[in-house]
């Protein structure tokens, strides 16, 4: 669903996937990280609308506090953000099966700054597919959230430091840049 018009021309947009309340109602959820990731994730808002680039704000759809119904689909408390466009999503790629790619192919964007929760789901997910579609992908680690988990096998804990290190190291030099939230506004 539509809402505003990008402010100027930018080839650029923002992702920010997923950053909703939703989450809080997940067992997996911890506050560890919280307080850098929203710094990070703020700052590269800020950023973007003072540089005129477009925020698109994806929300995931799915049952129980994923569902529109629940009340959970919102913006996290702590984010600011007045999005230009906003997108519900029911797949883990922000481009599979929603209006994103036809509302980026008509404003002319070719450059996606992904951010959001959750870094190696929903981050990693659509900045493959971004990149497969044609985009420029920049990758903003340090403006994503995860939480740790536990390998099926051998039952050890990930930490989110340490999916976070698997995530770059996939997708670096193959399907994104990663860069801080400076690097990714100092290219718009």
């Amino acid at each position: 669903m539509s809402q505003n018009t990008p402010s100027q021309t930018s080839r650029t947009a923002l992702l920010v996937i997923d950053a909703q309340e939703s989450f809080r109602k997940r067992p997996y959820w911890r506050e560890d990280d919280l307080s850098v990731y929203f710094e990070r994730q703020q700052a590269l808002i800020d950023g973007a609308v003072a540089r005129g680039v477009p925020i698109v704000q994806i929300f995931h759809i799915a049952s129980g506090a994923f569902s529109r119904d629940s009340g959970f689909v919102r913006t996290l408390e702590e984010l600011r953000i007045t999005p230009d466009f906003t997108v519900d999503k029911v797949k883990h790629s922000a481009l599979a099966g929603s209006t994103l790619g036809a509302w980026l192919v008509e404003h002319g964007i070719t450059r996606l700054i992904v951010s959001g929760i959750r870094t190696e789901q929903c981050c990693e997910t659509t900045a493959r597919a971004a990149s497969d579609a044609g985009y420029a992908v920049d990758f903003v680690t340090e403006a994503t959230l995860t939480f740790p988990m536990q390998h099926p096998r051998t039952g050890r804990e990930l930490s989110s430091a340490e999916l976070k290190e698997r995530t770059e190291t996939v997708l670096v030099g193959r399907f994104a840049r990663i860069v801080t939230v400076e690097e990714a506004l100092a290219a718009v």
